[in-house]
């Protein structure tokens, strides 16, 4: 099949690229503006393939996504393209509002004006990939987030992820566009832009900087390794439920200083070699003042997405945060590049 995927070049995007392209027999184009976020470095690996096509287009460009869709008759849309920084929608929310919702809209609009065209093939599905933080903060400590949690968002990024969430099943409901909506846990690993916690605490302590945590660090957050997330979504959009959600975890709750003190402690044993002035990584954690609207606990029940279709998480927290410091320590070009800034040098248009 042909995949459409928007986002492409992104954390999340990149590696649902590169699994398609490693693991199946399928076509990707990849639709990204190359924002910030986006960086055509993650995807070097496979951007050679004959079955691999780049397009950048602002998912907020209608007419360029006309011509998209009519050029390349895909199978399968996958949704990723989002802004996604809690910090970030915080301080501008406009452009959350602009990509999210109105990105979303128009999306839905040419792939709805395409299926139309096309007769409405029964094998076409648009999967719209969300996050657990629609669901807001959960009570005590044995909830869960499940498909039935009530949406309670909390930031302008988890309203704008809500907003489009609605969006999708409306097209649903009232076109009968055939879409899957997934909502995920905190995802990490390799190629993470280094303004999220994992890699900015990793790069910082390598750098000899404070590692800031939000008040106490209490934070608790359900960690899903990049590319079990992945593997997740493609089984999702091949073979889940048309109309249904599927909620996707790594069964990994950790405190946010507990994540922070165990990246410090392998690089005490990977990189023993500390900058200037640094005699421990953990003498460098510092606390600040917590974000407004700051969420206590995410926690997702997976059962669903594991009973119907057979996938579950191959990496433990312990495994894929070693996994992710051994990373971000072996290839020092590609974050060196991000904080430089000359990744965006390597961009196309």
């Amino acid at each position: 099949m042909k995949f459409l995927i928007t986002g492409g070049a992104g954390f999340i995007g990149s590696a649902v690229v590169r699994y398609l392209m490693s693991e199946t027999s399928h076509t990707v184009v990849n639709v990204d503006n190359l924002t910030y976020a986006g960086n055509l470095c993650s995807i070097e690996s496979v951007s050679s393939s004959d079955f691999y096509v780049f397009e950048k287009v602002d998912i907020c460009n209608i007419k360029e996504l006309r011509r998209v869709f009519d050029q390349h008759k895909p199978d399968v849309v996958m949704h990723l393209a989002a802004e996604s920084h809690v910090d970030r929608s915080i301080h501008g929310p406009s452009d959350f509002i602009q990509t999210n919702i109105v990105g979303t809209f128009n999306l839905l609009e040419a792939s709805r004006e395409y299926w139309v065209q096309r007769g409405k093939p029964e094998n076409f599905r648009f999967h719209h990939i969300s996050t657990d933080e629609v669901y807001g903060d959960l009570n005590g400590t044995d909830d869960l987030f499940t498909e039935m949690t009530s949406y309670n968002p909390s930031s302008p990024y988890s309203a704008s992820k809500a907003s489009s969430d609605h969006l999708v099943r409306a097209w649903w409901r009232t076109y009968g566009l055939p879409v899957l909506i997934t909502n995920c846990s905190n995802n990490y690993g390799p190629y993470h832009f280094p303004e999220k916690l994992i890699p900015h605490v990793i790069l910082n302590a390598l750098s000899g900087k404070n590692l800031p945590v939000y008040g106490k660090g209490d934070q608790i957050r359900d960690w899903l390794y990049v590319d079990d997330h992945a593997r997740a979504l493609v089984k999702v959009v091949t073979e889940g439920t048309v109309g249904e959600t599927y909620n996707i975890g790594g069964n990994n709750e950790k405190k946010n200083l507990s994540v922070v003190e165990t990246i410090c402690d392998i690089l005490e044993e990977l990189a023993p070699d500390k900058p200037k002035g640094v005699n421990k990584y953990h003498d460098l954690i510092s606390f600040v003042v917590d974000r407004p609207g700051h969420d206590l606990r995410y926690a997702i029940d997976s059962s669903k997405i594991q009973a119907e279709l057979g996938w579950k998480p191959e990496e433990s927290f312990d495994s894929g945060i070693r996994k992710t410091v051994e990373w971000y320590l072996s290839n020092r070009s590609w974050w060196e590049g991000v904080l430089s800034g000359n990744y965006r040098l390597e961009r196309i248009g």
